[in-house]
């Protein structure tokens, strides 16, 4: 597979890079890069830990409000909600961090405006677009969607396409600001903001019995996301007299090649390397979403319902996941511009390490306990106990990946980026058209672990062999048994002797937690925690997280 040449004004470090000297020169080592990844991280994981815990008590309060049938309707038509939002968005979201984060490290900030008018028009004018035929073609979905009577969804389609616009530009604002290499406007907007007031709004509609002002109440928070994202983007452009940064003519890619003149050299350079994540990033949720909405047709909202709840578990841990990822990807950026692949590795596989020091216990624990985490939910979730065993396997073996796509994206192979993603959408729809009939909520699980695990042993193949990058060393290693000790093998001992319940379950996450926070203090150096120092103490030529 041969990847698309790159932007001519900011071509991938294969094509134009300085030497790694000069990139050694100019004061960027990986060793400051793991402190920035450290304040950026912890930050975006609270934003994570917020989003997850509000997410899981959204689906607890509907399921727990309304009935099940009711709940599912109600989630298939969000799932079509998010999926319209990430078509509407473009991809641009990828676009941005990339273009900016190699902006600012080749010194010609001043171009970043321009970058953000190229990415921001299109995502607008597709948003208010999407969101027309949504509301339009919401009576047609809802005899095709649901498996039964429909409820309220149409009701809740046209009421959140309403918002879908500002759904899409919220996105791609808060990306802009990461390419920044700032975390703060994402975890505080996106992370703690919006869901919040949805917990808020959605627990008034619940408290009034109102499954009619549910739709209203999920998607009213995304008008004040929007605001708040422009705002936090627009205090960090350049201004428009702003000069471009002296760069000294060894470390400008190419030799001093020029950016193309003119909006449509712009036009051409941004959405040459953005469209293929526009299909990439639809691809993406459809494999977290479109399950759902198959659910919901194939077997009927009373599934759905189940299923959603069960996977819900799952979606914490993929937030915290890309609390990470967003922390690294600006800087994966800036490495790879440089051609800096020794930055690049450092990087790449101490990211990976914590991000399995982080997800690996929620996804052991949810595996050990899967039937006393669904009790959560109310009666008659217990069927998806199933579902949660799959896919924690799963993304077990995700995110001992790593973030492999984002590599692939940040190298500029937005293209391979892409194949991938359509190939295990297309496993996973096919499994799940062939399964769900069958083996119902079970079969929609095992069409999503086969989707997930495509989805980055391929990637993960090719960035070793084509990037020489991958995440295993002493760091993943040492993770990855630390955390298999600590809440795979301590907490399946307690449930041997004490039963599956709920005491159980908080008797061995607790004595697991004890373990895990000496075993991480023990082995610190080699899970390259020490770089979580410069939270309290910013050294080097680090900007501001």
């Amino acid at each position: 597979m041969r990847e698309a040449d790159p932007p001519a004004a900011l071509a991938t470090p294969d094509a134009q890079a300085p030497s790694r000297d000069t990139a050694a020169a100019s004061g960027e080592r990986p060793s400051a890069d793991l402190g920035s990844l450290a304040r950026g991280g912890a930050i975006s994981l609270v934003g994570a830990a917020c989003s997850g815990a509000a997410g899981v008590g959204l689906v607890a309060l509907v399921t727990r409000g309304f009935n099940k049938a009711e709940a599912g309707v109600f989630f298939a038509a969000s799932s079509l909600f998010l999926l319209s939002a990430s078509i509407a968005k473009l991809g641009a979201d990828t676009g941005l961090v990339y273009f900016i984060s190699r902006l600012r490290v080749l010194g010609r900030r001043a171009e970043v405006r321009r970058v953000v008018v190229v990415a921001l028009v299109p995502v607008a004018l597709a948003g208010v677009l999407a969101g027309a035929l949504l509301f339009a073609g919401g009576p047609w979905l809802a005899g095709r969607a649901v498996d039964g009577p429909p409820g309220h969804f149409t009701g809740y389609v046209r009421t959140l396409a309403c918002f879908l616009p500002l759904a899409a530009l919220s996105d791609a604002l808060l990306a802009a600001t990461r390419g920044f290499r700032t975390q703060r406007p994402t975890a505080l907007i996106e992370g703690i903001g919006r869901p919040l007031g949805q917990i808020v709004l959605v627990a008034l509609a619940v408290a009034t019995a109102s499954a009619a002002w549910l739709g209203f109440a999920w998607g009213f928070p995304y008008l004040g996301a929007a605001l708040l994202a422009w705002l936090a983007l627009r205090i960090r452009l350049p201004r428009h007299d702003q000069r471009t940064d002296p760069v000294p003519s060894e470390a400008t890619p190419g030799g001093g090649r020029e950016p193309s003149d003119g909006s449509a050299g712009r036009w051409r350079e941004f959405w040459g390397y953005t469209w293929p994540r526009t299909f990439a990033g639809i691809a993406q949720l459809a494999i977290q979403r479109l399950d759902i909405l198959l659910v919901a047709a194939l077997r009927g909202p009373a599934d759905a319902a189940v299923y959603t709840a069960a996977t819900r578990f799952l979606v914490v841990g993929q937030l915290g996941g890309n609390a990470i990822s967003t922390a690294v990807q600006p800087q994966l950026g800036e490495r790879l511009a440089l051609a800096d692949t020794a930055g690049a590795r450092t990087l790449y596989r101490t990211a990976t390490a914590w991000l399995m020091l982080l997800v690996w216990p929620l996804y052991l624990t949810c595996a050990v306990f899967a039937g006393p985490m669904m009790a959560l939910f109310g009666r008659g979730y217990a069927a998806g106990t199933t579902v949660v065993l799959v896919l924690t396997g799963a993304m077990l073996v995700a995110t001992g990946c790593g973030m492999v796509d984002m590599v692939l994206s940040m190298s500029g192979r937005t293209s391979w980026n892409l194949m991938n993603v359509l190939l295990a959408l297309a496993v996973n729809v096919g499994l799940d058209l062939v399964l769900i009939p069958h083996l119902g909520i079970t079969g929609a699980a095992i069409g999503w672990a086969a989707a997930i695990v495509v989805n980055n042993l391929v990637p993960l193949a090719q960035v070793g062999l084509v990037l020489k990058l991958h995440p295993f060393g002493t760091a993943t290693l040492t993770a990855a048994a630390l955390a298999g000790a600590c809440f795979g093998a301590v907490p399946f001992g307690l449930r041997a002797v004490a039963g599956d319940g709920l005491l159980p379950l908080i008797a061995a996450t607790a004595a697991g937690a004890v373990l895990y926070a000496g075993g991480c203090w023990r082995l610190r150096h080699r899970l390259e925690l020490t770089s979580l120092r410069a939270l309290a103490v910013r050294r080097g030529r680090v900007t501001d997280i």
